[in-house]
């Protein structure tokens, strides 16, 4: 057995607070309400119904991971956001329509309660969404320290003992690296100087860090994963994760391509097409935003089945994503996947899905568990890139320019590897009877 970490107490309340009041935030917001109620038991999530194996198999010793690690109690959770669109968290999910009304209306008055704070939103990075809700200022270090301001008097009004910030915001416009990215002292000046490279959800995150507060994001915009973000969150000893939640088509494909992968089953074409109709659909209906996604959801592929060391089975591997905007499907996102693989003597065969999913509903638990795992990150005095949370997303961050795990097995493996050894237990390796 390890030395256990020193982790603080999860005392007091929890500030819970999202950029982005829109369908995944306010789904997850209904359904963490309704299980403090009783209504529903919370589904998908893995620190409130997983459980995680200590010591040999033959001891049988399988506690929730709930009851294992100290994580925050649900019922001490305090929810908030930002959002241009000032709809409260009840009105923004009717309009989402993921949530049928039975289900809404024994949380309503909660929902209403639920009201957004001035989002900093800019059109050019999300062009298909408009908001009269938004701030303004001198400057993007003006409009960082608005955030922060924001943060402080929502931990006073609602009393609460530590916030955690994931977002669950639009996805933004695709982008490379800048020299404005570089370093610290580069964005603090871009800042001042209100450099055109320096995205919402990169003050957003600059503002959290500021404040000590640890930053998830669920989108798949830069956001975290740029240098000077990294460089202040080791500085200011804060944990942040990215990115991408990973809830449909790219689920599966983390769980069927290792699968292929192991038994050597050769893969010629991978062809993913997606219909939605909510607002992600809407913004990912303009091509910039929609190159964000499609990076994150290409790379994945690659890092599991690594065509350069399996040049035989997936150097000519053909792999295609598309999404287009149907409102009529609203939240009830479809994917189809044609999968084109070949066996013994490079004979054909092909494997057809079509995933009729929901968004939000898959997106929610992930939203619950990294909001709770990130504040148990922060208070076991983790700081910089938690690579162990790489399981919820579609384009893990990495620390030191590693190349991203993105098998989901392995990804748990390491999940719980880390809370073992967090918890002064071993790690499991299922060596012989381990």
């Amino acid at each position: 057995m390890s030395k256990k970490d020193v982790i603080a107490e999860a005392k007091g309340k929890l500030g819970f607070l999202t950029p982005g009041m829109g369908a995944v935030a306010t789904t997850t917001y209904a359904g963490i309400l309704s299980i403090q109620k009783g209504i529903s038991p919370p589904i998908g999530s893995l620190t409130q119904m997983g459980h995680i194996r200590i010591g040999d198999r033959s001891d049988d010793d399988q506690p929730l991971i709930k009851d294992f690690v100290p994580l925050a109690d649900l019922n001490d959770i305090v929810f908030g956001g930002w959002d241009p669109i000032d709809d409260n968290a009840y009105e923004a999910a009717v309009r989402a329509g993921v949530l049928e009304p039975h289900h809404l209306q024994p949380i309503r008055e909660e929902l209403e309660n639920i009201k957004p704070m001035s989002a900093v939103f800019e059109q050019s990075w999300v062009k298909n969404l408009e908001g009269s809700n938004t701030k303004k200022g001198v400057n993007k270090l003006d409009l960082a320290e608005q955030l922060m301001e924001d943060m402080e008097q929502f931990k006073k009004t609602h009393n609460c003992d530590r916030l955690v910030i994931v977002w669950c915001g639009s996805t933004e416009a695709h982008q490379e690296i800048q020299e404005v990215h570089k370093s610290l002292e580069a964005f603090e000046n871009g800042l001042k100087n209100n450099d055109p490279n320096i995205s919402p959800s990169q003050i957003y995150a600059y503002a959290a860090i500021s404040k000590e507060i640890p930053f998830a994001n669920g989108a798949p915009n830069l956001s975290v994963d740029i240098p000077a973000i990294i460089e202040y969150a080791e500085k200011n000893n804060v944990p942040i994760a990215g990115k991408d939640f990973k809830t449909g088509q790219t689920l599966l494909k983390t769980i069927l391509a290792p699968g292929f992968k192991s038994r050597l089953l050769g893969l010629n074409g991978w062809f993913s097409t997606n219909i939605l109709g909510n607002r992600d659909g809407e913004v990912l209906d303009d091509p910039d935003s929609f190159k964000s996604k499609e990076v994150s959801k290409l790379g994945v592929l690659e890092t599991i089945l690594q065509p350069d060391k399996y040049p035989d089975l997936y150097k000519d591997l053909y792999h295609k994503v598309r999404i287009n905007y149907y409102p009529p499907r609203r939240d009830n996102k479809e994917g189809w996947d044609n999968i084109d693989i070949f066996g013994w003597m490079q004979y054909p065969m092909q494997i057809k899905i079509d995933f009729l999913c929901r968004d939000s509903i898959l997106a929610a638990p992930i939203v619950l568990d990294l909001a709770l795992f990130m504040d148990l990150a922060k208070r076991n005095n983790q700081k910089g890139v938690q690579e162990w949370l790489s399981f919820y997303f579609k384009s893990p961050q990495t620390s030191n320019n590693l190349m991203p795990e993105n098998d989901l097995f392995i990804q748990q493996t390491k999940l719980k590897n880390t809370l073992r050894v967090w918890m002064g237990e071993e790690p499991i390796t299922h060596y012989e009877n381990n």
